[in-house]
């Protein structure tokens, strides 16, 4: 009998053994999911704070832009003006040059009106004309330059539309 005994206390030993193995891989196995869950939400929050730094990036250079823009607008005036000092216009030129140089580094773009469809996203329209040798809605002409970096709008353009 006590043969007997120490076969059945080596069998629910051994049933005590397989249970805890299978509650440690219950466990390990929990432990895992939870440690792969908590990676890619790790991953997701990296992502996410990338774009919105990249965001708030964008957002700062097109404020500073939309800054210097009335700037760029009275120095291209003064480039058409006519003056009897030739040196100091092409000087003008030169800083046109320049900060539309600067504005193409950063991936600022002119937005194209004359001669294209009339847009609401990236044209303003400040006067409508007739003009036959033009289609419907078409741009005729531009009274202020629009910019865009990318698909983000830093000012519309104004412009004449015809009929």
């Amino acid at each position: 009998m006590s043969e007997e005994k120490l076969e059945e206390k080596k069998e629910e030993q051994e049933v005590q053994k397989n249970s805890e193995l299978d509650n440690t891989e219950k466990e390990l196995e929990e432990t895992v999911d939870r440690l792969k869950r908590v990676m890619a939400e790790f991953e997701n929050y990296k992502k996410r704070n990338s774009k919105e730094r990249e965001m708030l990036y964008s957002n700062v250079l097109a404020d500073i832009i939309a800054a210097f823009l009335p700037v760029v607008d009275n120095l291209e005036k003064a480039c058409m003006a006519d003056t009897a000092d030739e040196n100091m216009k092409q000087g003008i030129e030169l800083v046109v040059k320049q900060i539309n140089d600067i504005f193409t580094r950063f991936g600022v773009e002119t937005i194209e009106t004359v001669g294209k469809p009339f847009d609401p996203e990236v044209h303003e329209a400040v006067s409508s004309v007739q003009d036959e040798s033009l289609g419907e809605k078409i741009v005729k002409e531009e009274f202020r330059k629009g910019y865009k970096i990318g698909s983000k709008i830093i000012r519309h353009a104004m412009v004449v539309v015809a009929n």
